[in-house]
């Protein structure tokens, strides 16, 4: 059985992403799973963040037969600033990995990296292989961050691994220049999960004078709020509904003040087909960026499975891909446009595509990927 050490940005719970969906997918492994590290200062931006200050102390979680999950240290603030304290935080976290793999009888396990930070830590561990899997322009990101240095360690990480898989095309551009053995795996979706939505009876015929726009995600920065509430007014009779979990220094308070908005919240996975099945359009909406023009959103692959009308801004250019489907809005006035053109669809071969569509890009198939470009470069045995 492989091992691996999968080193993420995302903590196992509650919200599967990327990093969950390929770990619990790959074949013939036993993963230990690395939950992103906290600072002492993560509490001051996040008050959430203060029950995990202590997670290090406790012991691993089994959450699949073959994955357990922990949480590593606490490391030092302005880590993506100054590349000195990167490599300090990386030779704690390194000798807690080399802890946790003698615990679990690891020898040379492959390293599975999600980080950039982690171009410090690959060298410190014995490993059979470093594969860097990108999801994100990491510089992009607002915050405490040098954009060179993170760029700067992103390079040094994609060089020195022996795979790089990424998300996006323009991710791709840029990382193939350090390492020919560059793939693009864009993101997936749990078909068999997701297209139940095309299976529950909708909303019933009292409500449909009633027109609901939904949105699935976390509620950050990159998303178009002002083209929310373009929807918002231009549908006084409709509902708008919100569903996901707000990150820290997001300002929704001109949200909040429709009444014909809805916030739900953070809701389990398993819920959400039978609350999109409610839905009459879904949005996909990002300002124009860095960090949107890469992106690969998880939630553009789930509404495809579900079948449902899907609107959304021109970035990420990804959905370019499926524009024969996607009604795609040139600004914030036409977005509203394309959402009444949306609500007016009736060809049930559009509803038929989308769903082949995110058939295609089901998990499943994506691993699958991965694991045979994997093979066939002999870095998987």
């Amino acid at each position: 059985m492989r091992q691996i050490v999968c080193i993420s940005t995302s903590n196992y719970y509650p919200v599967p992403t990327r990093k969950q969906n390929v770990m619990n997918r790959l074949q013939d492994a036993e993963v230990i799973y690395i939950d992103p590290p906290v600072t002492i200062l993560a509490p001051l931006k996040d008050r959430s963040a203060f029950k995990r200050l202590t997670a290090f102390r406790k012991p691993g979680q089994k959450a699949k037969d073959n994955i357990t999950v922990y949480s590593p240290p606490l490391v030092f603030p302005f880590f993506n600033k100054y590349r000195w304290i990167n490599r300090i935080n990386q030779k704690m976290i390194a000798r807690y990995i080399r802890k946790r793999m003698k615990e679990h009888g690891f020898t040379e396990p492959y390293l599975w990296c999600y980080t950039p930070t982690s171009c410090d830590l690959i060298h410190l561990i014995p490993n059979r292989g470093v594969i860097y899997d990108c999801v994100d322009r990491h510089s992009a990101y607002k915050g405490m961050i040098d954009p060179v240095v993170v760029d700067a360690m992103e390079k040094d990480l994609a060089t020195a691994a022996d795979q790089v898989f990424c998300t996006a095309a323009g991710l791709y551009d840029t990382l193939r220049q350090y390492n020919e053995n560059t793939e693009l795996i864009p993101n997936g979706v749990d078909y068999e999960l997701f297209s139940r939505a095309a299976e529950s009876p909708g909303k019933a015929a009292a409500e449909e004078n009633k027109p609901v726009f939904g949105f699935v995600g976390m509620l950050q920065e990159c998303i178009d709020y002002q083209c929310m509430e373009a929807v918002a007014q231009a549908f006084p009779e409709g509902e708008l509904v919100l569903v996901g979990r707000s990150l820290p220094g997001v300002d929704l308070s001109s949200l909040r003040a429709y009444p014909n908005v809805r916030f739900m919240g953070l809701v389990p996975q398993a819920e959400l087909p039978e609350i999109i099945a409610g839905f009459d359009v879904c949005l996909n909406l990002f300002k124009e960026g860095r960090l949107s023009k890469d992106v690969s959103p998880l939630k553009f692959y789930e509404y495809l499975a579900t079948g449902k009308p899907i609107v959304s801004t021109r970035e990420p250019l990804q959905v370019m891909d499926y524009a024969d489907v996607v009604y795609i809005a040139e600004n914030r006035e036409d977005f509203v446009v394309k959402c009444r053109e949306a609500l007016q669809e009736r060809d049930p071969s559009k509803v038929k595509k989308r769903m082949e569509y995110g058939k295609a890009c089901s998990w499943d198939k994506r691993v699958q990927q991965m694991e045979q470009i994997l093979l066939e470069r002999g870095i998987f045995e």
